[in-house]
């Protein structure tokens, strides 16, 4: 075998290896999750731990399920579809009119769209709340929308304006020769094309309204309306924490996203990587 030959394999075998290992330890505490949510609640305070529950057990699921759990997820799975249609619905319009249209000051805009999008969402909570409470929207699947859709649109109009520019101007020329209006040929050819841009959009608007907590917590107080991330935060109370139902509504809490990620997964990295190739 010829030495660069060799070489190349021992670099990716030593590669491969390094990549393995990273992710073994990414999945670790994720595996522990798991593992613990099958064990009897007795079993999770043995030391040395034991990674074999035994016996294994669904009684934390159970118990779980039989919480109000269910409508948080419901809860969630309703503020985030919503927040992922309005989301793409502004941005779509936002992210063609910079991709096919050049005006002056394009640049700042675009700088302050992204600027607007670093700033901590904690320290517009305040005024958002008296917003909020000044239109009777507190405690409403609206009022999570708005805020989460507000705060997620500059990340996808850069995210889908990177996609768009790579669509040839040339198909909407020929749409609106064949007689469309401009916003008809971008429903009927760009958005078509776009799919896999706005289907990885849609992931990181989802991820983000199904995991963030804090505006959450601040902006709805019923059970009714509480969503599942902040209702994890109620198995851990001042007699202590439930480890095994915790562990379980931590797993089905995860189970959407990872669902929702499987599914797109492959416009997810195409469209990511189209978004980022220009020209």
């Amino acid at each position: 075998m010829k030495p660069y030959i060799l070489r190349q394999k021992l670099r990716h075998g030593i590669l491969f290896l390094t990549l393995s290992g990273i992710t073994v330890l990414m999945l670790l505490p994720f595996i522990w999750v798991i593992i613990t949510s099958l064990k009897p609640e007795s079993q999770v305070y043995v030391f040395p731990p034991e990674w074999v529950p035994s016996p294994v057990t669904l009684e934390n699921y159970q118990a779980v399920w039989a919480s109000n759990m269910p409508l948080y997820l419901f809860n969630s799975t309703i503020v985030a579809v919503g927040s992922i249609i309005l989301t793409l619905i502004v941005s779509i319009h936002a992210a063609y009119a910079v991709s096919r249209f050049k005006f002056r000051g394009m640049n700042v805009f675009m700088f302050l769209l992204i600027a607007s999008h670093m700033i901590p969402g904690v320290a517009n909570l305040v005024p958002t709340y008296l917003l909020a409470s000044k239109m009777n929207l507190l405690d409403t699947y609206i009022v999570l929308i708005l805020v989460y859709s507000m705060w997620q649109t500059p990340l996808v109009v850069w995210l889908i304006q990177g996609f768009l520019q790579n669509v040839p101007q040339s198909l909407d020329k020929a749409a609106m020769v064949d007689g469309y209006s401009r916003l008809g040929a971008m429903y009927r050819v760009v958005v078509p094309l776009s799919k896999p841009g706005l289907a990885a959009a849609a992931i990181v608007v989802f991820v983000y309204a199904w995991n963030e907590f804090v505006i959450a917590l601040t902006l709805t107080s019923s059970d009714e309306m509480r969503l599942a991330q902040v209702g994890l935060k109620y198995y851990i109370s001042q007699f202590g924490i439930q480890w095994g139902e915790l562990t379980a509504a931590v797993v089905l809490s995860t189970i959407p996203v990872l669902l929702l990620f499987i599914l797109l997964q492959k416009w997810f990295i195409y469209g990511l990587t189209s978004g980022a190739m220009k020209g």
